[in-house]
């Protein structure tokens, strides 16, 4: 008999996330040159004005790296070079919590930050509300185990993207890489299990505790992604798992590695 697991978590603010997204749509995320307080509610305003609704269920910062504040999304300089600011994360965390004061969006989080861009959040003066998840890259070859330690710890849901491995888009993705579904341990163990790797490599996740995103706009797959609630990997299984992992991370964000605090992504 398979290990019951609910279809949803209660984010740390009381509301539910499923635990398997299918990632046909995700809400608009704060853009790297709206971070200045100033500009999150008329950056989120103008996204749900878009959309046509009333407010959003979730609102995250997309990476915590700010570009200069405009209507640019990419702002460069004369010489094709990014132009950053540096307005302090805490202060743009004070911004989202009013939206979320303003029932603009019942829940807030962020994404892409590691341990330490989580804690300048979480220890700041006067914190109103944790952010509720933190998405990130994460599947077999990078099973971000500490970061996701952490975040258990500080009640913070970790949302994983890119599960299956990257879409391979050349300019973000190294090419020779390899490919999380052509893994011979993770085919050996859905072999054994009458599963798709797709199928063992989400529940992977899904199994240690990780909100699954699985984009998808195939019928067919979308099913097949859904599939994953009626068996369970055993802890020898979930240990050969384990072993995969090589911190190998798709999405590079080479293109950032001007800014003073590059690498920012790091697992922990």
């Amino acid at each position: 008999m398979a290990l019951k697991l609910d279809p949803y978590v209660v984010l740390n603010d009381g509301h539910r996330m499923p635990v398997l997204g299918f990632g046909t749509y995700s809400p608009p995320p704060l853009s790297s040159n709206n971070h200045s307080p100033e500009r999150v509610r008329p950056a989120l305003e103008k996204s749900l004005k878009g959309l046509q609704l009333d407010y959003l269920d979730l609102f995250l910062i997309h990476i915590p790296v700010e570009f200069k504040p405009g209507d640019d999304l990419f702002p460069k300089d004369e010489n094709g070079k990014v132009i950053y600011h540096n307005t302090d994360i805490r202060d743009t965390w004070k911004a989202m919590e009013a939206c979320k004061d303003a029932g603009l969006v019942r829940s807030i989080g962020v994404s892409n930050f590691n341990r330490k861009q989580l804690e300048l959040i979480l220890n700041m003066p006067g914190l109103k509300y944790k952010p509720v998840c933190d998405q990130v890259e994460c599947h077999i070859f990078l099973n971000q185990s500490k970061l996701l330690e952490f975040c258990k710890s500080h009640d913070i849901v970790l949302v994983g993207y890119s599960v299956l491995g990257s879409s391979r888009v050349e300019a973000w993705v190294d090419q020779t890489s390899p490919k999380v579904l052509e893994d011979p341990v993770l085919n050996k163990i859905a072999k054994k299990l009458n599963r798709s790797p797709t199928q063992v490599a989400q529940r992977y996740l899904i199994q240690r505790g990780v909100v699954v995103l699985a984009k998808s706009f195939k019928a067919e797959r979308i099913k097949e992604n859904f599939q994953v609630f009626d068996f369970e990997l055993s802890d020898q299984d979930m240990k050969t798992l384990d072993g995969v992992n090589k911190n190998l991370r798709y999405l590079s964000f080479d293109a950032f590695k001007e800014h003073p605090k590059y690498p920012f992504h790091d697992e922990y």
